[in-house]
Parts: C-alpha cells; sequence; structure tokens
C-alpha cells in the first residue's frame, strides 16, 4: 500500500495558492521542519499564523524541530562556505544520528502530511533529503513535492 508524504515551500508562494495546494493533495498533517519560523521575512508562514490558518481549514499544524537542520550547517551553506553535497551530507548524518525515523509512525498517525520549508522548489532543499531518508524506512512511501 501506498504511502504519500508531500513537501512544500512557502516561497514565492501567495497564502491562497500555498493552502490551495494542500487541500488538492488532501493534506492532513503540516509537519514544520524549519530551524527558525518565527521571523517577520516568513510573511503568513510564521509559526503561530500557520497554526491558526491551517486549523481553519482543517490541518493540524506541528513543528518538529528534530527534522530541522543545525544552526550552523545552515549558515555554512548560506553563506557558502559549504556546497550544497556537503550541506546534504551533514543532514542526512544529522537525520540518521537523530534517528528521526522512529517518529515515522507519528508522522503518519494524522493523516497525510507535508512538510514545510522556506525553499521554493525541492531540489536544494533539506525537506526532500527528509523524504528521501525516511523512505529508505518504508518503501511504500511515495513523495509528492507541492510547487
Amino acid at each position: 500500500m501506498t504511502v504519500e508524504i508531500c513537501t512544500i515551500g512557502f516561497a514565492k508562494k501567495p497564502l491562497r495558492k500555498f493552502i490551495d495546494l494542500l487541500q488538492l493533495e488532501n493534506v492532513k498533517h503540516l509537519i514544520d521542519t524549519r530551524l527558525n519560523n518565527t521571523s517577520q521575512l516568513a510573511g503568513f508562514a510564521k509559526k503561530e499564523d500557520l497554526d491558526y490558518i491551517s486549523h481553519l481549514v482543517g490541518i493540524k499544524y506541528s513543528h518538529f524541530l528534530t527534522l530541522a537542520p543545525e544552526a550552523q550547517m545552515l549558515e555554512d551553506f548560506k553563506k557558502k562556505r559549504i556546497s550544497w553535497e556537503e550541506y546534504e551530507k551533514r543532514y542526512l548524518d544529522l537525520l540518521h544520528k537523530r534517528k528521526v525515523e522512529k517518529d515515522l509512525d507519528q508522522i503518519m498517525q494524522d493523516g497525510k502530511p507535508c512538510f514545510l520549508c522556506s525553499e521554493d522548489k525541492p531540489h536544494h532543499c533539506h525537506r526532500r533529503l527528509l523524504a528521501e531518508y525516511l523512505q529508505q524506512f518504508n518503501g511504500e512511501i511515495q513523495t509528492i513535492h507541492l510547487v
């Protein structure tokens, strides 16, 4: 039986499109994987706003800090001190160290989950890496990137 996991970034999306994408895929649980989710730069995607908005449309909102990258790794990548390949390796090592696969049942318990971060596209984003990492532990996972 196929298990679907979605991913979404909020950058370059108006709120209406963001919510429409979640609803079209019948997402039941929006899982915030960002390290910092309270910045004014996040616009509608600040933690309290997303919690409120999600509730209005019948989607549970959670912040799983254990799925976020570490601050130093994120800063090193943003300031180009490390390559994407090095960032990817560090993030995957961090997921392994944290044993996030043990949270897979919790992630799936409320229905179809969607991992959230800021990047517009999943190509150079930790949410894609997270979904691929979890596929190693459940081969029935199919990832849908909402863009």
